[in-house]
């Protein structure tokens, strides 16, 4: 049906009018929303933090860091924290110092030597400064015609670096037991011993630093006779190869008062290039490698009485 023209434009006014109030009412809401949000707290928007993460290092014996060696050009100087010591007389390949500790005034010296092997070894440098603390309050157990140094920590980069098998070694991945220069090796027959670790005996004999310092001391000096502590073969073990005679019996007076025997079990291990031969077939000590029970307890009553057996012990 046609419309009327009057309702037609009729029509058209009121759209017209609507769209206007559409316009009009939009607006308004603008205003107020805008009015609205300029009454409200603005908050800027955090950035996301990236956490750091957690990182475990385990070394990597084939590639060690690679670190200037430290000098050993050091002199005996008291450190002022206590009257035993420490005297430094050395520092490792990454630079930590190689302390020792004295006790008495007496002529004839003797020596003991903890922590060689750094990680799972930890509990002999334990039960070296167990003695030492001991010694500093019981300072008449040492008879008047004796020295006692205590040596209680060798390899202080292995000890920094870990408290198990990765520790063995110093931070050139070198086993300082095996680098001593009588019956040096550069390889040895590993089955049954430590085969599950690369080590290294070092470039040549006596090549570390920790070893060149221990040996200038003990070449300064004139021991009579020297302990090497270890775990956990739970035996003892009389320096020299041959065995020397003065070791073997200071071996023999030590299983005595102490629950490690002697003869040791068999390990099946080729102790090449090891402190006690060194000093016994070079320099005549008696020396012994005491090897304690496990690798947690530090058997301290039990090395109390060795310590007493040692300091009075007659060659």
């Amino acid at each position: 049906m046609k419309l009327p023209r009057v309702s037609a434009r009729l029509v058209k006014i009121i759209w017209i009018i609507n769209l206007g109030l559409v316009i009009v009412l939009g607006l308004a809401a603008g205003s107020l929303g805008l009015s609205h949000a300029s009454s409200q707290p603005v908050f800027a928007h955090a950035p996301e933090q990236t956490p750091t993460p957690l990182v475990y290092w385990t070394p990597d014996l084939f590639s060690l860091p690679s670190v200037t060696p430290a000098s050993n050009d050091f002199s005996e100087e008291i450190n002022p924290s206590g009257p035993y010591g420490p005297y430094k007389i050395g520092a490792s390949f990454s630079g930590r110092p190689i302390d020792v500790y004295r006790f008495g005034t007496g002529k004839r010296e003797r020596l003991i030597v903890a922590g060689i092997h750094g990680g799972n070894e930890w509990n002999t440098v334990v039960l070296a400064y167990q003695l030492i603390d001991y010694i500093s309050e019981n300072p008449d157990i040492v008879p008047a015609d004796k020295t006692l140094y205590i040596l209680p920590l060798l390899n202080p980069d292995g000890a920094a670096r870990a408290h198990d098998r990765t520790g063995r070694v110093n931070d050139r991945g070198v086993d300082l037991n095996r680098n001593w220069p009588y019956r040096w090796a550069a390889e040895w027959d590993r089955e049954g011993c430590w085969n599950y670790l690369p080590t290294s005996a070092g470039e040549y004999a006596a090549s570390e630093p920790e070893t060149q310092a221990l040996m200038a001391f003990i070449e300064k000096h004139n021991f009579d006779a020297l302990i090497s502590y270890h775990s956990a073969a739970l035996g003892i073990f009389a320096g020299g190869v041959p065995t020397l005679p003065k070791s073997d019996r200071l071996a023999r007076a030590l299983e005595k008062v102490s629950p490690y025997s002697y003869p040791p079990m068999d390990t099946g291990c080729n102790y090449t290039g090891n402190l006690t031969d060194w000093a016994s077939s070079v320099h005549g000590i008696a020396a012994v490698d005491i090897e304690l029970r496990n690798h947690r307890d530090t058997d301290f009553e039990e090395n109390v009485r060795v310590l007493k057996t040692f300091l009075n012990w007659e060659p």
